[in-house]
């Protein structure tokens, strides 16, 4: 068998790569995501974090922009009938995501981005167990931002809450890495709105909560870690324009109160995050 990897250029390319599988041949309870752009660095490590999950009836897809350096080797390097990896020009993080979500065959689906990793191999397992509640359209947990170099080492703890409505004005946010929302949920309400380059994750989940009140479940576990130095906090400009955008998906809903209220909340909680640390 092989995984094939899809690469659209002027004239389109296909490459493949040896695989034991297709993830279209199995049964699919959970999709996961990893959008990927030069990401050779670190993306073995999501993975790998992947492939050493003990649920097996997942599919894992991997949507490449188009990348230039040795993603796509790195990729090829773990093969896994789980997998499977389109390579072409996007425009930008959400509308690869938006192209992920297109393919996704299973009831659930989730995102890991190519800098993060599950920080144990029942994270899904318990996900999934989390959604047999039929009730429950989304679940939701607690994040650890750790060092690039030394991912062992905690740097923030961003510690989740029970959502309730009028949250999102409050500068409350779930991480999004740990979000898993039912593939009918996004297709009845859609995906990622282009208009927010940065901050679009955080829309969807507002406008999925607080707008649409979807029922969402928060498990008090940490289920990501995400390194520091990804792309909102790459730079004062990117977070400024972050904030911007929020302000402005907010005001859309007509969620947004008031903004220096709103400011100070988002500045505590960040702190808070820098002081806190996880039980275990």
């Amino acid at each position: 068998m092989t995984m094939t990897i899809h690469q659209r250029q002027p004239n389109p390319v296909r490459q493949t790569v040896p695989g034991p599988g297709n993830a279209s041949d199995r049964p699919v309870k959970i999709s996961v995501i990893t959008v990927c752009f030069n990401s050779e660095a670190h993306i073995a490590d999501a993975l790998r974090s992947v492939d050493v999950q003990t649920l097996r009836d997942i599919e894992h897809l991997v949507i490449d922009g188009g990348s230039k350096d040795g993603t796509l080797h790195t990729v090829s390097e773990f093969p896994h009938p789980c997998r499977r990896v389109v390579s072409e020009p996007d425009k930008g993080i959400y509308d690869a995501m938006n192209k992920g979500l297109a393919m996704a065959q299973g009831d659930i689906v989730g995102y890991i981005n190519s800098d993060d990793f599950y920080p144990n191999p029942q994270v899904l397992e318990r996900v999934l167990a989390a959604f047999d509640d039929p009730t429950v359209d989304a679940v939701y947990g607690d994040l650890c931002y750790v060092r690039q170099d030394e991912p062992s080492v905690i740097v923030r703890y961003w510690r989740s809450s029970d959502f309730q409505a009028g949250l999102f004005a409050k500068a409350w946010c779930p991480p999004h890495p740990t979000m898993f929302i039912r593939r009918a949920v996004y297709q009845r309400l859609g995906g990622y709105d282009l208009r927010f380059p940065i901050a679009a994750d955080m829309e969807l989940m507002a406008r999925y909560l607080e707008v649409h009140r979807i029922r969402a479940r928060h498990l008090s576990e940490v289920l990501v870690h995400m390194r520091m130095g990804g792309t909102t906090n790459r730079s004062l400009r990117n977070i400024l324009q972050q904030n911007r955008e929020i302000w402005h998906a907010l005001g859309i809903h007509k969620l947004a109160r008031s903004l220096p209220s709103f400011v100070v909340r988002k500045l505590f909680a960040r702190l808070q995050q820098f002081l806190a640390r996880p039980a275990s």
